[in-house]
């Protein structure tokens, strides 16, 4: 047995009851081009596919194309000028309109499956059961049905023979029969024909049945000869008006109820966007906040959210920040009183210098001496202004870092040390090392530490040992990234330790000595930026040592 879906079949009229056919129902007869037939032309000229697209095909789709291109980049424009509330209002309706709508298709669907499904067994088992009992197929038994009968139950019963003879009810209108009832008839084989016949909602909307039957002619005693029994079909229709107000009514309130779902799903969404974005709203106004003021005071943080989170690395943003604002502050108030020393010397070198120029000069060792002392003064404000800028840079990392041997460096910064230091004896042993880095400021690190070691391994007294070698000591180690740089000074105050690598900071027995006091907190910034630690202690039997650490360049991230 065939069945075919519903809806997908014409609609045939009825005919009058009684009312009989000569032949096949005729096919109606197609259309004949009036005219010359065109003839066939070779691909690639125009009117064949194979030519070259057409201009007008090509500028319809290109037109389509553009419009398409216009109307996606309008609504990126406009989404993208919606404000986050309304962005989460909007996805929150469309995804609950997407789940309903797929939701209601689905169970629309189904639903009317299924119910057309039931009618269509029904239907076929009914038919097949009256074919194969003969009551209908009687022309006497099918022209005496009440017309009333077969209206109370909203269904049409008929014949067709095999050569399109129709037979009804009598006073009743005879079911909508076709050429595939036809072609039931004439077949006679197991199968039964379904279609659906009529518009929907349009008050003529059947489901048409149809079976293989045999019917004997009025006025024929088949009894006597089984053979004078004609081929049919029987056939059955059946209204669709109450699964079409049904299906209208399922339709309805899937509607109602999916239009209800969004609009409760935007409420929602805008719900939970006031209610979600309000710290964001809150953070936006801490963030402007210190745009406009400058106070770097934290925000209050509660929960666990990813928006607390931010609001914890907005806070950490701002306590960096302070520190950073705090360390230049002191940068600069420190950077003040240091430089005002060397300056307030050289005015006062000057001034002097002047006056006895207006009272007939100096002598000449005098002015030499006073020279020489605003030199010394120049150098020391040279050598501060260059600490200070190189502290002033801040940067949390090395940039355009390369691969160094630090034992050269450490080499070079010894070499121009002893050059400085000549009344010294210096102890050195370097094992190759490679770090990545910043040559430039490694170097200023190794030569401050040696620097501050020549300082204070000088004896100010520059006596020498009987068999005339230098009465200080200086010790450089480099093993494994360990620098190790031991002077043969007094060593570092207890007190002191915690506090030398501190800017402008300056021990009671350092003041007496030249010196800014930032040697020691450059070296320590350059620990930091290329990931390594420096720390002091005092050696017993020697001096001061200083240690500095730096990370293998297989291990150091670039």
């Amino acid at each position: 047995m065939s069945k075919q879906h519903p809806d997908d079949f014409p609609s045939y009229a009825g005919r009058p009851p009684g009312a009989a056919q000569s032949g096949p129902a005729p096919r109606s007869p197609q259309p004949q081009p009036s005219g010359p037939v065109p003839q066939p032309v070779p691909p690639g000229q125009p009117g064949q596919p194979g030519q070259p697209a057409q201009p007008v095909a090509n500028g319809n789709g290109n037109r389509m194309v553009a419009t398409a291109a216009r109307t996606q980049d309008w609504w990126q424009e406009k989404v993208h000028t919606l404000s986050l509330h309304a962005r989460v209002t909007l996805l929150a309706a469309v995804a609950v309109g997407l789940a309903v709508a797929i939701v209601s298709i689905a169970a629309y669907m189904t639903v009317r499956q299924q119910m057309y499904q039931n009618l269509d067994d029904s239907l076929t088992n009914r038919v097949a059961q009256a074919a194969q009992k003969g009551v209908l197929t009687n022309l006497q038994n099918l022209r005496t049905v009440s017309s009333d009968a077969l209206g109370l139950s909203d269904i049409r019963v008929g014949m067709i023979g095999a050569d399109g003879e129709t037979f009804g009810a009598a006073n009743s209108p005879v079911p909508p029969m076709g050429p595939d009832e036809i072609a039931i008839a004439q077949a006679q084989g197991n199968e039964a024909s379904l279609r659906t016949v009529g518009v929907r909602n349009g008050g003529s909307h059947f489901r048409v049945v149809a079976v293989p039957a045999h019917y004997c002619p009025l006025g024929v005693n088949c009894q006597a000869d089984p053979e004078l029994y004609q081929p049919a079909a029987l056939v059955v229709a059946q209204s669709l008006a109450p699964i079409d107000r049904t299906l209208h009514n399922l339709g309805v309130v899937l509607w109602a109820f999916g239009l209800i779902g969004v609009i409760g799903a935007a409420l929602a969404g805008n719900a939970i966007a006031r209610s979600g974005l309000r710290p964001l709203a809150r953070l936006t106004g801490a963030a402007e906040h210190v745009a406009q003021t400058e106070d770097l005071k934290p925000i209050p943080v509660s929960g666990s959210d990813e928006i607390s989170r931010l609001a914890q690395a907005f806070n950490a943003m701002l306590a960096a920040l302070a520190r950073s604002q705090d360390r230049q502050r002191r940068l600069v108030g420190d950077a003040g009183h240091e430089l005002r020393t060397p300056l307030t010397s050289i005015r006062t070198n000057l001034d002097l210098l002047a006056q006895a120029d207006k009272r007939g000069g100096l002598r000449p060792e005098d002015r030499q001496q006073l020279l020489d002392d605003v030199r010394a003064q120049m150098d020391e404000l040279t050598t501060l202004i260059g600490d200070l800028t190189e502290l002033a840079r801040d940067t949390p990392q090395v940039r355009n870092a390369e691969l160094i041997e630090l034992s050269n460096v450490v080499e070079d910064a010894v070499i121009k040390v002893r050059r400085r230091a000549p009344g010294l004896e210096w102890d050195v042993q370097l094992t190759p090392f490679p770090v990545w880095g910043d040559e430039r400021l490694l170097g200023r690190a190794v030569t401050n530490l040696l620097d501050n070691a020549a300082k204070y391994s000088t004896p100010e007294d520059a006596t020498l040992h009987s068999d005339g070698r230098p009465s200080g000591l200086v010790t450089v180690r480099l093993l494994d990234g360990v620098l190790t740089v031991t002077d043969s000074g007094p060593g570092i105050a207890e007190s002191d330790l915690p506090h030398v690598f501190e800017r402008f900071y300056r021990s009671s027995e350092a003041r007496s000595r030249p010196g800014s006091g930032l040697g020691l907190a450059i070296v320590k910034h350059a620990a930091e930026q290329h990931g390594g630690m420096i720390y002091a202690r005092n050696v017993p039997g020697a001096g001061a040592q200083f240690t500095l650490w730096l990370p293998h360049a297989a291990t150091q991230t670039r």
